[in-house]
């Protein structure tokens, strides 16, 4: 039976490379480049298997990941990123993930990683799987309490785009941008714009 396969990765040539060393082996449905896109393309080719990256335009691969698992349709998650994180790779677990595959990885890695959430077993690289078991054992720390709608706005303000565009891209008024981004600087006792974007940063948001 063909495996269908959705490649999501802002890295325009990236994706384009891996998706045709991915078409060796599977039916690739589509390649995008944002996690909106991501959301659309999943529900519209339903497919296996989506490879997604973390940090992508619009909405994180995380947040586009935890939206899609609300549907009744559930596909199976790889998670492909350049952060080499244990931290990061037990949230993309916990959100529903079943691998996580870091980008110094060979391609046969992430085969693996894909027969493996075929086979309803997850799978996280080698260099990075101790730590996570370290980091399992210890007691949990402070967690980010941010809103899918709070994530999307901070990530887009931390893109450099005006509070009118926010506006604009979420559907949103000016004022309710405005309020969130309050309420974000006020959770994480933010005072300058600067400081808003390495939020961003440190929740792997944006690079």
């Amino acid at each position: 039976m063909t495996i269908r396969v959705l490649l999501a990765d802002d890295h325009v040539l990236f994706g384009q490379a891996l998706g045709k060393l991915l078409a060796q082996r599977y039916e690739v449905v589509d390649i995008v480049q944002d996690g909106k896109a991501l959301q659309t393309s999943a529900r519209t080719h339903k497919p296996d298997v989506i490879v997604a990256d973390v940090t992508m335009p619009q909405m994180s691969g995380l947040d586009s990941v935890r939206s899609l698992l609300k549907d009744p349709y559930k596909p199976r998650i790889v998670f492909l990123t350049m952060h080499a994180d244990t931290a990061l790779a037990r949230e993309c677990l916990n959100c529903g993930g079943s691998a996580f595959v870091t980008k110094d990885s060979g391609f046969n890695e992430l085969v693996l990683a894909i027969d493996a959430v075929l086979a309803n077993r997850q799978y996280v690289s080698p260099e990075i799987a101790a730590g996570l078991i370290e980091l399992s054992q210890e007691s949990p720390g402070s967690v980010d309490q941010l809103t899918v709608r709070q994530r999307e706005i901070l990530q887009l303000l931390a893109e450099g785009k005006t509070m009118k565009e926010v506006a604009s891209i979420t559907n949103l008024s000016t004022r309710t941008v405005e309020w969130h981004k309050y309420r974000v600087m006020r959770m994480f006792n933010i005072r300058r714009s600067a400081e808003l974007i390495q939020c961003a940063v440190r929740m792997k948001l944006v690079s």
